[in-house]
């Protein structure tokens, strides 16, 4: 598998369902190589997620889904909410970096899009800035001496977040997407 790539959909389709589903807390030290990120916005999408994909660029070759549109899923009639744009990004990281690394990284550039955690009872949750982690391809090891390498291996060494599966409407086809067109 090359860097460019992560599968190629002319001999690998996705099945969700043969890959290995891990809690993030028991991969948290594990070198992470590419991963797959939902990101998320309800407030200034137009200005936060060209911020976010600049930002992630800087950390490895990025590839993108196309942006949608969707209603919070959480809203009600009589509680509405905002619409959120959805986009799926493929990045292949530059060096390796674990997961807990990349929490924090990715965690620190929420802060940097103004993201607010908290909101006041009864107000609308802006959420500049969401990234989620859906899944991660680790580095392999020859041994505990050795350079990392990545495996070869169509798949090999994907793992969902078991915190994020199953995935929502909107990342399943940002997921496809990225697929198709030969991440």
């Amino acid at each position: 598998m090359t860097a460019k790539s992560m599968m190629d959909k002319t001999s690998v389709d996705l099945n969700l369902a043969t890959l290995k589903q891990c809690a993030p807390e028991s991969v948290q030290a594990q070198p992470v190589v590419e991963l797959v990120l939902a990101l998320g916005s309800n407030y200034q999408a137009d200005k936060y997620l060209p911020l976010a994909r600049q930002r992630l660029a800087a950390l490895g070759e990025v590839r993108l889904s196309t942006a949608f549109q969707n209603p919070d899923f959480t809203a009600t009639l009589e509680q509405p909410k905002p619409d959120y744009t959805n986009q799926c990004v493929h990045l292949t990281l530059t060096t390796p970096v674990s997961l807990q690394q990349l929490q924090q990284t990715f965690r620190t550039l929420e802060g940097d899009c103004h993201r607010c955690r908290q909101n006041e009872p009864n107000q609308v949750r802006r959420v500049t800035m969401d990234i989620d982690i859906l899944l991660i391809k680790r580095a392999n090891e020859t041994n505990s001496l050795s350079e990392k390498f990545i495996s070869n291996e169509p798949m090999g060494n994907w793992i969902i977040m078991a915190d994020r599966y199953p995935f929502k409407a909107h990342e399943e086809a940002g997921i496809e997407e990225l697929i198709s067109t030969k991440l």
